[in-house]
C-alpha cells in the first residue's frame, strides 16, 4: 500500500511512456494522422542518411568529455575544502549544493546567456579593462565552452558524495603515512584517491548519464536552434527538434532509443575499466 504511489507512478510516467516510444521508433506519426509501420526505416535514415545525427552526436561527446571530468575535479576540490573542521562547514555545504538544485532550471539558462551575452557581465568587464569583447554565442567553440562551465558550477550532488567518501577513510592510513614521512601531495595520490575510487566510479558513471541528457542550457542558450551552427546541438536538443518542430515523433522516438543504447554502451564500458582502477575495501590500498 505504501509502495503503491511509487509504482503507480513509475508505471505510469516512465514504463508506459518507453513502450510508446519503442512502439513509435517503428512507425511514421506526426502526431496529426494515423501511425504507419515502417519497420527500421527510421534507425536506417538516421544512421546512414543524417549529418545532424552525427554532428548532434559529436557535440553530446565533445560536452560529456570535457564537462563530467571539469565537474568531478571541481567537485572533489571542493569536498576536500569542506572536509576540514570548521563551525561553517554545514553553513559551506548549503551554499555549495544550491546551484546544483537550481541549475537545471530555466531561469539559470536565461542567467548564463545573459553573463556570457554579446554585452553581458563577461564582456562588460573585459571592456572595461581594456580587452576586446569576446562574442561566445557566436562561435561554434566558445558556445559549447559555456555550457561546459554551466555543468561545471552544478557540482554540488558530486561534492556531497565525494564529502561522504572522505570522511569513511580512516585516520589511521594518514597518521602512518605522516609517521613514515609521506607529504600532502604523497598522501592525497596514495591514500585518498586509491580509497576514493569507487564513489569516484559511481560518480563518474552518474555524471556521464547525466551529460548526456542534457537539454535546457542548450535549449535556452540558441533559443532551441542549436546554434551558433549547430554547435550547442546536442543529442537531447535534437530529438526535441524532430519530435516537435518537424513533427516527426516516430524518428525522434528512434533517435531516443539510440542514445539510449549508446549510453547502455557508454556505462558497460565504463563498468569494464572499473577492474583496472575501482579498489574495493577488501583490496590493500
Amino acid at each position: 500500500m505504501f509502495i503503491s504511489p511509487f509504482i503507480i507512478g513509475f508505471l505510469t510516467f516512465i514504463v508506459v511512456p518507453m513502450g510508446i516510444s519503442l512502439f513509435m521508433a517503428f512507425h511514421n506519426y506526426d502526431l496529426l494522422t494515423e501511425a504507419t509501420f515502417s519497420g527500421l526505416d527510421n534507425f536506417k535514415k538516421i544512421i546512414f542518411d543524417d549529418p545532424k545525427f552525427r554532428q548532434s552526436l559529436g557535440v553530446t561527446l565533445k560536452y560529456v568529455i570535457t564537462a563530467v571530468p571539469l565537474r568531478l575535479v571541481i567537485a572533489l576540490a571542493v569536498a576536500m575544502l569542506i572536509n576540514r573542521p570548521s563551525k561553517l562547514s554545514g553553513l559551506y555545504r548549503v551554499l555549495f549544493y544550491i546551484p546544483s538544485i537550481i541549475g537545471g532550471s530555466v531561469a539559470v539558462s536565461i542567467m548564463w546567456r545573459n553573463i556570457f551575452g554579446d554585452s553581458g557581465l563577461i564582456n562588460g568587464i573585459l571592456t572595461s579593462i581594456g580587452i576586446d569583447p569576446v562574442y561566445f554565442f557566436k562561435n561554434p567553440g566558445t558556445a559549447l565552452l559555456t555550457l561546459v562551465l554551466l555543468a561545471g558550477w552544478q557540482f554540488g550532488s558530486s561534492m556531497l558524495i565525494f564529502l561522504s567518501g572522505l570522511k569513511n577513510i580512516p585516520i589511521d592510513y594518514y597518521e602512518a603515512a605522516q609517521i613514515d614521512g609521506a607529504g600532502k601531495i604523497r598522501q592525497f595520490f596514495g591514500i585518498t584517491l586509491p580509497c576514493l575510487t569507487p564513489i569516484i566510479f559511481f560518480n563518474l558513471v552518474m555524471q556521464t548519464i547525466q551529460s548526456f541528457l542534457t537539454f535546457t542550457p542548450a535549449f535556452i542558450i540558441s533559443n532551441g536552434t542549436g546554434a551558433p551552427r549547430n554547435g550547442t546541438l546536442v543529442y537531447s536538443l535534437y530529438v526535441y527538434q524532430k519530435a516537435f518542430n518537424d513533427f516527426k515523433m516516430g524518428y525522434a522516438s528512434a533517435l531516443a532509443w539510440i542514445l539510449l543504447i549508446i549510453i547502455g554502451l557508454v556505462t558497460l564500458a565504463l563498468f569494464a575499466s572499473s577492474k583496472f582502477w575501482v579498489f574495493s575495501e577488501s583490496e590493500e590500498v
